[in-house]
């Protein structure tokens, strides 16, 4: 029983993978906070990115780790999740015909993958490319080893602390006070 059971779970997680048509999203927004939603940035960047990152994210007490895939390379950010075991958890692609995310399978202790896009963005895009689109008395700071969004009463929305790690700087933490998770990000293979 307990192998037909696995079996059914396997087929209907695989069934559900098929399922999940990429699907473009109408604009290349996310929520910074709940009822704040604001366009993302262009996914040009001057520098090539090809990076391995273990995240594991704490959401409510509870942990839950992926592998994240991400490549930009100055024309677009291609983001694939991965389970521990390897299984696909998400695909964005994000392009100048805008988001495309196929999404196989949610985990409730990670945030969703247009939520993944939003936080790897906020972490590596110059703020300079962040601020024209952040609503009216919004800040992205830049301090060092600390990058702060904080909101127009000035209380912090997200806060990501950096490295020096073979000569670059490298996200190593997002903690989201609004929606209430931490990310601890660990590279384990591309350029970082």
């Amino acid at each position: 029983m307990i192998a037909f059971r696995a079996v059914w779970l396997l087929v209907s997680l695989t069934l559900a993978g098929c399922a999940a048509a990429p699907q473009p999203d109408a604009l290349p927004q996310a929520w910074l906070k709940p009822g704040v939603r604001v366009a993302l940035p262009a996914p040009l960047l001057n520098e090539k990115l090809d990076q391995q990152q273990l995240l594991t994210g704490t959401v409510d007490g509870k942990q839950q780790s992926m592998l994240v895939l991400l490549n930009a390379d100055g024309q677009s950010l291609q983001l694939a999740g991965l389970s521990p075991l390897g299984i696909r958890l998400f695909k964005v692609v994000y392009n100048k015909q805008g988001i495309h995310t196929e999404q196989a399978i949610k985990i409730a202790q990670l945030p969703p993958a247009n939520q993944v896009l939003a936080d790897i963005m906020l972490s590596y895009w110059p703020i300079n490319r962040w601020q024209p689109l952040l609503p009216a008395g919004w800040t992205l700071v830049d301090n060092g080893t600390t990058r702060v969004l904080a909101d127009a009463t000035g209380q912090p929305v997200s806060r990501i602390e950096y490295q020096m790690q073979q000569g670059k700087r490298q996200p190593v933490s997002i903690t989201q006070f609004a929606f209430h998770y931490h990310i601890t990000i660990q590279n384990v293979g591309g350029d970082a």
